[in-house]
């Protein structure tokens, strides 16, 4: 029996009943590539310069890293499951199985267990998120792994897919974003 989420804490501000600063940044979210304001973007809109910036930053983060899809969305599930951010299992499942993850990965960060993976970089991508959000750092020899896969660029830009997922995993949780549509949730 899937978990049952708690009643959300804030009201998503209504569409059309946003100040200008907030109409702004609603549209400007809307007509970039996630096409829509949902979850943590439109709890934002109500700190509306946290709204600006964070977005600009998740922006980069899942659209121009030096990572390719299938690891940044493996590092996002990773942190979504850290967390248990329901919301962002549920919405970014199907966007890592589309970058090319497997159903086998998948279900192993799900369930906790430590995923089959077939593809080296995937493994340390793993290995270094959740390493960095159970011990808060990463030791020499899996930081140098990291760095001889992805390159130091590389290392940075999963370093800020971390630390931004994070703060989404965080806003989810505080105000109990709920889940859109008849979605289930997925994670104990």
């Amino acid at each position: 029996m899937p978990p049952v989420l708690p009643p959300p804490r804030l009201r998503l501000p209504e569409p059309d009943k946003l100040s200008p600063e907030q109409r702004r940044i609603h549209d400007e979210i809307a007509s970039g590539p996630r096409g829509k304001v949902q979850g943590p973007l439109a709890i934002w809109l109500t700190s509306p310069d946290l709204a600006d910036k964070a977005q600009q930053l998740g922006a980069f983060c899942r659209y121009g890293s030096s990572l390719e899809p299938r690891l940044s969305e493996l590092a996002i599930l990773v942190t979504g499951r850290v967390w248990g951010a329901q919301f962002e299992w549920t919405v970014h499942k199907p966007i890592a199985l589309k970058a090319g993850l497997s159903e086998a990965v998948v279900e192993a960060v799900r369930t906790r267990r430590t995923p089959p993976f077939e593809k080296e970089d995937e493994r340390v991508v793993h290995d270094f998120a959740q390493t960095l959000h159970r011990d808060r750092k990463v030791t020499d020899e899996l930081y140098a792994e990291a760095v001889t896969l992805l390159g130091e660029r590389g290392v940075v830009d999963l370093v800020g897919i971390l630390g931004y997922y994070t703060l989404i995993s965080m806003t989810l949780n505080a105000f109990n974003v709920p889940l859109e549509g008849d979605a289930q949730p997925e994670l104990d």
